[in-house]
């Protein structure tokens, strides 16, 4: 039978191995929060010209915006961030509306844009549509400062092939901050007294402890690919982190089911033998059940959209975590306690 528990150092350590470095990462400010957190306009475009990110960089600066941020897509579009410039004009959208671009303005922080509206406004419909007829986003109007930004880029690059803007308000990013801190919060106090209450202390401690050890190598894995390559994360981010602490948590309630049903079964056995027993019989299915979810969110993350592949990358990197902690140290914290325990207590009286 294999020892999995006799061999729990060795699992700590490459526990300490792969979120060391994350948490080196996220103290150094690797992570890179989207505009969904930070406010600003963001937009993706593709020119004739095919300008460079450098290029693009020197001509909004001549332009008057020296802080915008732009990076080259691997697919040949350029994302462009700049502070928070007006989608919709004071008084709404103008009857002469250019029809070459489209915006979702979400939480505009212009003054015609208000935070009760819809993220994607929609136009005044004409006689020729139908009641069935689907919304379209509105096109943003002549006039307003975008407009005349990307007319003024248009002139300098050639033809532009717009993809998508959007601008967010400042307030809205730092309400949506807090609320992100909030929910994942009190997601893990809830976890934490349900397995109090059902497990008891030490093992509701145990599997928080596994928990945070996933949180940690997700976000610190963004950490590093935000230092090197400038990934963002987003609202979706946060997402996958509450879903990753529903699945890890999961797992790791099997686990410890069956260790209180072996402990009934094999009461002559030390604790450790009997953690060992149960993580055999649940290993399997542990890993045939992730490996289901792996293989789905693997070929999501390489087929489909750009949009969602930063929430597929966390929830992939979540559900691995989530897999290897359950089995490797949740269990394991529990026979390391209770050696710490057993030895505490036979201390008196040896002495």
């Amino acid at each position: 039978m294999y020892d999995i528990v006799g061999k729990r150092n060795l699992w700590f350590t490459i526990s300490a191995i792969l979120t060391i470095p994350g948490l080196i990462f996220i103290f150094l400010g690797g992570l890179r929060p989207s505009i969904d957190f930070t406010g600003g306009t963001e937009w993706e475009v593709r020119y004739e010209q095919e300008p460079t990110a450098a290029e693009m960089t020197d001509a909004l600066a001549g332009l008057g915006y020296d802080e915008a941020v732009v990076t080259e897509l691997s697919d040949g579009f350029l994302r462009i961030r700049t502070e928070p410039i007006d989608l919709i004009p004071p008084g709404g959208l103008a009857p002469e509306a250019s029809p070459s671009l489209t915006a979702s303005a979400e939480a505009s922080g212009s003054p015609g844009a208000s935070p009760e509206a819809s993220p994607t406004a929609s136009p005044a419909p004409t006689a020729s549509e139908t009641p069935s007829a689907e919304p379209t986003p509105a096109p943003i109007a002549e006039g307003t400062e975008f407009a005349d930004l990307e007319a003024e880029l248009e002139n300098r690059f050639g033809e532009g092939d717009p993809r998508s803007v959007r601008t967010v308000g400042p307030i809205i990013g730092a309400d949506l901050i807090r609320s992100s801190a909030i929910l994942i919060v009190i997601g893990e106090l809830f976890i934490l007294a349900y397995l109090w209450m059902r497990f008891g202390f030490r093992f509701g401690t145990a599997a928080i402890v596994a928990l945070l050890h996933d949180v940690i190598l997700v976000v610190g894995t963004f950490a590093i690919l935000g230092f090197f390559l400038n990934v963002e994360f987003d609202a979706l981010f946060v997402t996958a982190l509450l879903t990753i602490i529903g699945f890890s948590v999961h797992d790791t309630i099997v686990v410890f089911d069956r260790i209180r049903e072996n402990r009934v079964r094999h009461a002559n056995e030390s604790f450790g033998a009997i953690v060992n027993h149960s993580i055999l019989q649940t290993v399997g299915r542990s890993i045939i059940t992730s490996l289901t979810v792996i293989v789905t969110l693997g070929a999501l993350l390489l087929l489909g959209p750009p949009t969602i592949r930063t929430f597929t990358l966390a929830l992939l990197l979540g559900i691995v975590s989530g897999t290897y902690s359950s089995i490797f140290n949740a269990s394991q914290i529990l026979v390391a306690w209770d050696e710490w325990s057993r030895r505490r207590r036979d201390r008196p009286a040896r002495a």
